[in-house]
């Protein structure tokens, strides 16, 4: 549930962590640290740009993960119905595009297509199962930049951490690659190999005010990365600007973990320190002399045709409940849009105690593998990572009464009351949001949120939209008016 923002209230996004707090993108002033190695100027090899198109002529597309005809549509500036026209074997209701699969596509040609160059592939920026395995804590303990000593304060969980510990902490909330964080972190701040840290007071050179410390800079880091990434992913972002207003439009053959690297950097950066960033010297080289070519592990991270399992609405069953945030941001203040928010009954408005009859429910059989004030996640494949298979992950659970890690679930058993902690809110209610491999999957578009049947819908902005089925619509509002309620336990 959405808040009036200041600017004063930067330090209240930074502070609060949420997935239900303010959905503005934190802008950061360009800043180049005292070890930033984007400050080396390099002549970056060149890249061949693509030729003119006419319009509508036919190009041969390679499917990536994750792909989807209306984000390729947009990518393309074509249409959904000339792509499917010109490749007659795709079903009108494909959801992902399988990998590898050859397509046609109408290309428009737009003017200024950024370079072609892939950084890394989606399954190096999520924090997916090619990180099973991983160790941030010793791969930072056999370095001998300052990272390794570095101790700092984590505000949401009330202690301090280890530079490690932050970067994991980080990843695992808002589905970030360690890896991708800590090869960041040694491009900017030569955390892995210099003794002492930059004497910048922002080491990845967001210049946001209350945000000196490594935990904070992470935090605008991912969040940055997956405007990007899931902007892309979802079709809406096919331009940005760098700091000197140069507008970057992405090559529409890139997939979405090369296009948030782009993103990310062209929040900081202009000239030849943006072109060295993305290119092949730049984070990549990095990337790849920490942690191996990335490119020699692309395994699939979003199969083609996925499909999500039946889902029960969370609340127990043939209660009504309010609909009160449509699609917005799974965890953070922006992208991706992959959560829903619903509210139990009450004569009382804002927070408040719930009746005990009034809990959440397990939306379908699985594991708890996470459950804190940071959110819990049921593990539906049962094998005990987050990071693979679908999760659903849910938000703002009453800390005492919610299901421990380890308990294994049937669909539409108790999970937890809803409250107002985790994060700011303006009301009693619970978040929920899925994931896929690590990867948050969007509520709204071919692979929508289906709750027992009734499929979400975006609105304009954030926290707006609606749910269908069988043609009753319910509209998402904090109003907890009659249009806004639902029962549960009636689906098929």
């Amino acid at each position: 549930m959405i808040r009036s923002i200041t600017s004063y209230l930067i330090l209240g996004i930074l502070l609060s962590l949420t997935a239900c707090g303010p959905s503005s993108i934190v802008q950061p002033t360009p800043q180049l640290s005292g070890h930033s190695a984007a400050s080396i100027i390099d002549n970056p090899t060149a890249i061949p740009t693509r030729p003119f198109y006419k319009p509508g002529q036919l190009v041969d597309y390679i499917a990536q993960t994750g792909d989807t005809v209306p984000a390729l549509a947009s990518r393309f500036n074509t249409t959904i119905q000339e792509i499917m026209t010109a490749n007659p074997i795709i079903p009108s209701d494909a959801t992902t595009m399988p990998p590898g699969f050859p397509m046609k596509i109408p290309i428009y040609y737009r003017e200024l297509w950024g370079t072609s160059f892939k950084t890394i592939p989606d399954n190096a920026f999520v924090n997916g199962p090619t990180l099973i395995g991983f160790n941030t804590s010793a791969f930072v303990a056999s370095h001998s930049g300052w990272l390794k000593d570095y101790i700092g304060y984590v505000a949401s969980e009330g202690g301090y951490r280890t530079g490690a510990e932050i970067v994991d902490f980080v990843a695992r909330n808002y589905s970030v690659s360690p890896r991708l964080l800590l090869a960041l972190l040694e491009y900017q701040a030569g955390a892995l190999s210099q003794p002492k840290e930059p004497k910048s007071q922002y080491i990845l050179d967001f210049n946001v005010l209350y945000s000196e410390t490594v935990y904070y800079q992470l935090i605008i880091a991912a969040q940055t990365l997956n405007n990007g990434y899931y902007g892309w992913r979802a079709g809406n972002l096919i331009e940005f600007e760098r700091p000197d207003k140069t507008i970057v439009r992405p090559d529409p053959w890139l997939n979405a973990g090369s296009v948030g690297i782009q993103y990310y950097f062209a929040q900081l950066y202009s000239g030849s320190n943006y072109d060295r960033a993305v290119g092949p010297n730049g984070l990549a080289k990095t990337f790849k002399n920490l942690f191996g070519d990335p490119w020699a592990n692309n395994s699939v991270l979003i199969p083609g045709s996925l499909k999500q399992p039946n889902l029960l609405l969370p609340f127990a069953r043939n209660q009504i409940w309010t609909y009160t945030g449509g699609p917005h941001t799974g965890w953070g203040s922006g992208e991706p849009y992959s959560a829903v928010d619903f509210a139990p009954p009450s004569e009382f408005h804002g927070c408040f105690t719930v009746d005990p009859q009034n809990y959440a429910i397990a939306a379908a059989d699985g594991l708890v593998v996470r459950s804190d004030i940071n959110g819990l996640a049921l593990d539906l494949d049962g094998d005990g990572d987050e990071r693979t298979g679908w999760v659903i992950f849910y938000l703002h659970l009453d800390p005492a009464s919610v299901t421990p890690a380890g308990k294994e679930l049937d669909a539409g058993d108790f999970i937890g009351y809803p409250s107002c902690k985790g994060g700011e809110v303006t009301g009693t209610h619970v978040h929920i949001a899925r994931k896929y491999n690590g990867e948050w999957i969007l509520a709204d578009g071919p692979l929508a949120f289906n709750l027992e049947g009734w499929i979400t819908h975006a609105g304009a902005v954030a926290y707006q939209g609606t749910l269908t089925r069988n043609g009753v619509t319910v509209t998402a509002c904090q109003c907890s008016d009659f249009h806004s309620q639902i029962k549960s336990g009636t689906g098929p």
